[in-house]
């Protein structure tokens, strides 16, 4: 990602030295305290808890199951004891889970077994045919994103043969519309290849948004563009078994877990401050996400024994979604729920997911859409520019470098800024690759993934990088509290409130189920 100049204006920050940002009017506000009462040793507290309780739940805190219960329990424990008014939000959605390992066995020309995933939502099938390349393959790949294999219904050839397996690159369309068109056009399979870019060559994994009728699965780059080489070589020659078995159960309960500290000052203005807390169903989720779970737990547990929520400006909300590994379905639950009304009151949502990765960048959500000057529709909604300046002059006055990531809506932050409320965050990396610009900048290895155990079973208390969580720990503290005593807003003229205003192209293309 590419590192952005920020404005020529000042302001003061706690610290006392002048920063470059945008002349918003939020307060002076002196965090020291919180930051030195927010230690990696009580966030690792935490995390031994949830790899604790992964441990006795056969190794997943995934929602809708035993240990994401037990992770949601701890949670609500640990806020009522330090004082929040604290309830659970229960709702309902499509659990999945792999009941058998899947199954790719390439037949002719070459007959050997290829390393495989299932698709979240991928129906169990068992079928033998002909693999057919889909339009739209782009070999080799473009430096950014750009094929739309199968995000057309013309892509598929018509009429396949009985058991046909569409054979698809990922692009610029989502899983599941490649699937769905797939479906449509009469495949019985469907093998999605990694598009070939740094970061998007390994074995590919992800979700279908909702339950298919077909079986699904993802490979690497390099294994599909084996297969297509040898279709293009010899059209028709290629044949392969694809096996799922999956369970889907559409009615699965679980809950998002909500804590509020007493009003603030300013009425009718919240600070949600969220991190999802379930783990895929592969593994303890101990970076992704427990690391933001157990930042965002240490962060209330301090702001009370701090007597901070005696004197707030607004009121904060603690949150932490259910189901988020499954689209966003918690976050976007609690959205869906509110009124106009109630809607309205939230002031801000800061969003931490995955803050300890073991190669770590210090990633800022790029609420002014500068990292991507060319596409207005990459900004966050009005004040999330402003987000975004918090989180950087901290970073900055603290001589430590950042750098923004992009609004793709990959996490919880989605359905706020779909709704036009202003958002910010941290993001430490997830399988993408760290260039060799970032490791001379943050140190680490270049050429490998920030976490290398991103949705796997290996991303346990061994998979965290306590630097990344002492430092972005603080900077959500910092964050947390400038918005919760601030007493001016995060517009330019000193105002609370915007128009709500969907910019956000998250919003249009559908979260989570981006490709």
């Amino acid at each position: 990602m590419r590192k952005i100049a920020l404005a020529a204006t000042s302001i003061v920050l706690s610290v006392g030295l002048f920063w470059p940002t945008q002349a918003f009017a939020i307060d002076n506000v002196n965090t020291k305290k919180l930051r030195k009462a927010v230690t990696v040793s009580g966030i690792l507290q935490h995390e031994r808890a949830f790899q604790r309780i992964a441990n006795n739940n056969d190794g997943t805190r995934a929602s809708g199951t035993p240990g994401y219960t037990a992770s949601a329990n701890y949670v609500v424990k640990k806020l009522r004891k330090a004082g929040y008014k604290v309830k659970k939000q229960s709702f309902t959605f499509p659990f999945f889970r792999d009941l058998e390992d899947p199954i790719l066995q390439e037949l002719t020309p070459t007959n050997q077994t290829i390393e495989t995933a299932t698709f979240t939502y991928s129906d169990s099938g068992d079928v033998t045919g002909t693999v057919v390349p889909i339009g739209g393959i782009v070999i080799p790949p473009t430096p950014e994103p750009s094929s739309a294999s199968g995000c057309q219904a013309s892509d598929f050839p018509a009429d396949p043969a009985a058991n046909s397996i569409a054979l698809i690159q990922r692009g610029t369309c989502t899983f599941e519309e490649k699937v769905a068109n797939a479906t449509e056009a009469g495949y019985a399979a469907v093998i999605i290849f990694n598009e070939g870019q740094p970061g998007r060559d390994e074995l590919l994994t992800g979700t279908l948004g909702t339950p298919q009728t077909v079986p699904a699965v993802g490979i690497s780059f390099a294994d599909g563009k084996s297969l297509y080489d040898e279709d293009q070589a010899d059209p028709g020659s290629v044949t392969a078994r694809v096996f799922t078995s999956t369970e889907i159960d559409l009615n699965r309960k679980t809950v998002n877990v909500i804590a509020d500290s007493p009003k603030g000052k300013i009425k009718g203005q919240t600070i949600v401050v969220g991190a999802h807390l379930d783990s895929v169903p592969a593994g303890p989720g101990i970076n992704d996400n427990g690391s933001g779970s157990a930042t965002i737990l240490e962060i209330a547990e301090q702001l009370a024994a701090l007597k901070y929520t005696k004197k707030l400006q607004r009121q904060v909300r603690f949150a932490f979604w259910g189901a988020e590994e499954f689209n966003l379905l918690g976050s976007q639950h609690y959205v869906d729920s509110l009124s106009q009304t109630q809607l309205d009151k939230i002031y801000a949502n800061l969003n931490f997911d995955m803050l300890g990765s073991p190669n770590y960048v210090r990633f800022v959500y790029d609420g002014d859409g500068s990292a991507t000057p060319d596409d207005d529709e990459d900004a966050g909604p009005p004040g999330s520019d402003a987000i975004e300046d918090i989180f950087t002059n901290y970073f900055d006055s603290k001589g430590l470098a950042s750098e923004p990531t992009a609004f793709d809506g990959r996490s919880d932050y989605g359905p706020f800024i779909a709704v036009g409320i202003p958002a910010g965050g941290l993001f430490s990396g997830a399988e993408g690759i760290k260039t060799a610009e970032e490791a001379a900048t943050y140190g680490g290895t270049a050429g490998v993934a920030y976490d290398k155990c991103y949705h796997q079973a290996c991303d346990t208390i061994n998979n965290l990088n306590s630097k990344a969580l002492s430092e972005l720990g603080d900077a959500a503290a910092h964050a947390t509290l400038t918005l919760a005593l601030s007493k001016t807003g995060l517009y330019p003229d000193g105002s609370r409130h915007a128009q709500a205003k969907v910019t956000s192209k998250a919003a249009k293309k559908g979260f989570k189920l981006a490709s």
